[in-house]
């Protein structure tokens, strides 16, 4: 008799699961179809840091503590680096380069997505519209999404010792993208630093812009390949490296680790070595109960 993945959460636990669940089935050799991909370009010389965006995902995502609006008006809170966290979806940090540059983060919604390869037992699903989003139901706490993620997106509940979630931005799908709107931030900026649509047009959007303004922005679409390409895209005048995004390969990122990872479940090694631990306990403690008997 097979037995499913909800089964065996059910009848041997969570950590037992984590083991035993066979990989995903790997969606890094197949190319994603881009025929209903949306995306954001977000332009970096047009940021005054405001953080209007952050506002508007703390009043959108009602999963998220409420804020104050105070809270979002204090500019040194842009200075000190930040990533995001389980209450913030998307940050806005402060970069002292040639001139003082802003620069937003939040999920890159990866075409490749390596959070939902590296998750064993599908919590997290890529839509056809690009947004990666989360199923806190089908989560076992593992982590190795966050473990997986070249940009340090996913954040884990620490603080929650029931029912801990991992948190990171849904792209609005929800709330907003199914129904044809907009992420909340993109709405919400005054300055009109990021723009939505087919990804397709805001990459020739952002070729255009290079090619009218070369003295204003790098020759480069920060994301059209990085990691496989993702959904956020960036334009900026100085190296992004210099700006918190890392220097990535354009290979997917699932293409490095599948392999490993499908290998493993493959041959039933993380079983065998779980069954082979239980045991060694076990003979360790009847060993012991046995010479405190004597």
């Amino acid at each position: 008799m097979r037995i499913n993945r909800r089964t065996l959460l059910k009848s041997l636990g969570a950590s037992t699961a984590a083991l035993l669940a066979p990989a995903s089935k790997s969606r890094a050799a197949f190319a994603p179809d881009l025929s209903q991909q949306l995306g954001v370009l977000v332009d970096t010389t047009l940021c005054v840091g405001c953080r209007a965006c952050e506002k508007a995902c703390n009043r959108v995502n009602t999963d998220l503590p409420p804020k104050p609006d105070a809270a979002f008006k204090d500019a040194a809170e842009t200075l000190p680096l930040r990533r995001m966290e389980w209450d913030s979806y998307t940050v806005v940090n402060h970069y002292a380069a040639s001139a003082p540059v802003f620069v937003k983060f939040q999920c890159m919604h990866c075409l490749y997505p390596a959070c939902e390869s590296a998750c064993i037992v599908g919590a997290f699903t890529r839509e056809p519209s690009g947004a990666v989003i989360y199923d806190a139901w089908k989560c076992i706490g593992c982590r190795y999404c966050m473990a997986a993620c070249p940009f340090q997106v996913p954040a884990y509940e620490y603080g929650n010792a029931f029912t801990p979630q991992v948190r990171k931005c849904t792209f609005c799908f929800d709330t907003r993208l199914q129904d044809g709107g907009l992420p909340a931030c993109v709405q919400a900026c005054p300055m009109q630093v990021m723009t939505f649509g087919p990804r397709a047009e805001l990459l020739r959007m952002g070729r255009e812009k290079i090619n009218a303004a070369p003295d204003r922005y790098l020759p480069h679409i920060y994301g059209e390949k990085e990691a496989g390409g993702t959904s956020w895209m960036y334009l900026a005048g100085v190296p992004f490296t210099k700006l918190g995004l890392p220097r990535l390969g354009y290979h997917p990122l699932p293409g490095y680790t599948e392999p490993i990872q499908h290998a493993l479940f493959k041959w039933f090694l993380p079983p065998l070595g779980l069954y082979a631990a239980l045991g060694g306990i076990m003979w360790l403690k009847k060993r012991s109960e046995r010479k405190h008997s004597e």
